[in-house]
């Protein structure tokens, strides 16, 4: 599933081809057809996103998007080529084309109902209206371990198995602790980790997690082959050697998903 700083590239993606002008909006697999004829020939006029939510603004209407696990969004260059029938949702003007396929969600919603998406989500560390300190009253009451916490999109939103392995690698915190014995220095470390992690993920359009210093052109060790992409410490390395401590990468089902830590390097 992509994780947030992905929803908020697409978002800038979606402006960037489709904001201010007309959009011929259609739906070829036809389970979004009635709503893409009343969309028809309006103008985008702003694309959201908070969290793994993306929300594309006409006028009074949203399109409230979810890829999920499966979703795929596909630009290119007009004239768009003919659709194929696994098309959701496309998107064309006179110079692009976008298309939604296999997504969670796809649905026309209105104001009221995207605020009510916004209100059940937790801070989402790339939106300036982001509020750590909700997320915080949460997690300090809380006896359920931080690496669960910080997957719960309703105590932080965006943050998805990569950023939860590697921002906890990078404050050499145990993902066992359980949210209450985290510091108020340690959880606003890891936010404000997560601020700039998340922002250089939009820029560069993929996780790079390790600092300069530990870097294989640093290091002199050879660099990663995945496709995940981006150089990291521990997501996916079962059973590889730490970067810093040579210990082997541990893994373990957590919260429905893979978690990856050093037990070495995270004993807090």
């Amino acid at each position: 599933m992509p994780e947030g700083h992905t929803i908020h590239r697409l978002a800038q993606d979606y402006t960037a081809a489709f904001a201010r002008t007309a959009v011929h909006v259609t739906s070829p697999q036809g389970k979004f057809a009635d709503s893409a004829a009343l969309l028809d020939g309006t103008v985008l006029t702003i694309a959201d996103a908070h969290g793994k939510h993306l929300f594309l603004g006409f006028g009074a209407h949203w399109v409230h998007i979810h890829l999920g696990l499966f979703g795929k969004v596909t630009f290119g260059p007009a004239p768009a080529p003919p659709p194929t029938d696994t098309v959701r949702l496309r998107l064309a003007n006179d110079t692009a084309y976008v298309d939604l396929r296999g997504p969670t969600t796809c649905a026309l919603i209105t104001e009221p109902e995207k605020q009510a998406i916004h209100d059940r989500l937790g801070p989402d560390p790339l939106r300036p209206d982001a509020d750590p300190e909700a997320a915080h009253r949460r997690i300090s009451r809380s006896r359920t371990t931080v690496a669960a916490l910080l997957m719960d999109q309703k105590v932080v939103s965006g943050v998805g198995n990569v950023y939860r392995a590697e921002v906890l690698f990078r404050h050499g915190i145990d993902p066992y602790c359980p949210g209450k014995d985290l510091t108020r220095a340690e959880w606003d470390a890891i936010w404000q980790d997560l601020v700039g992690l998340m922002r250089e993920g939009v820029r560069n359009n993929r996780i790079d997690t390790v600092r300069p210093e530990h870097t294989p052109e640093a290091m002199g060790r050879p660099p990663r082959v995945d496709d995940h992409g981006g150089e990291v410490y521990v997501y996916r390395r079962a059973n590889q050697p730490c970067h810093l401590c040579g210990s082997p990468v541990r893994t373990a089902d957590l919260a429905a998903r893979n978690l990856f830590w050093c037990p070495t390097c995270q004993r807090r």
